[in-house]
């Protein structure tokens, strides 16, 4: 293979790199927990936070550590399930451009 052959290659690699990012940025995930809702982005930020009227009972109980568990465990189900789909998601794209072997599946 010639060098324009590879220059070539890896202008098509970093397009479909660039493609593939797009796409995982247009993954949501949402996880719901004692009365608190986070939705998170496949690129690994919190893009809403919403809390039922409920949630704030053991605030107002005077358990604000409870309160403060319940949302960082809500945060990282969040993140978990979207880092989740989004591994299955490169992965199907992976595949279907032919690179399912380059991680070693």
């Amino acid at each position: 293979m010639g060098m324009f052959d590879q220059i070539k290659d890896a202008m098509k690699m970093r397009s479909e790199a660039k493609r593939i990012q797009n796409e995982i940025q247009k993954i949501s995930a949402e996880y719901s927990n004692g009365g608190i809702t986070v939705v998170a982005k496949g690129d690994m930020t919190i893009s809403s936070m919403t809390f039922a009227p409920d949630a704030y009972d053991e605030v107002k109980a005077g358990k604000p550590a409870r309160f403060e568990t319940m949302l960082l465990n809500v945060v990282n189900g969040a993140l978990k399930k979207v880092k989740d789909t989004t591994q299955a998601e490169m992965a199907k794209m992976m595949q279907a451009n032919g690179m399912g072997g380059l991680f070693g599946k």
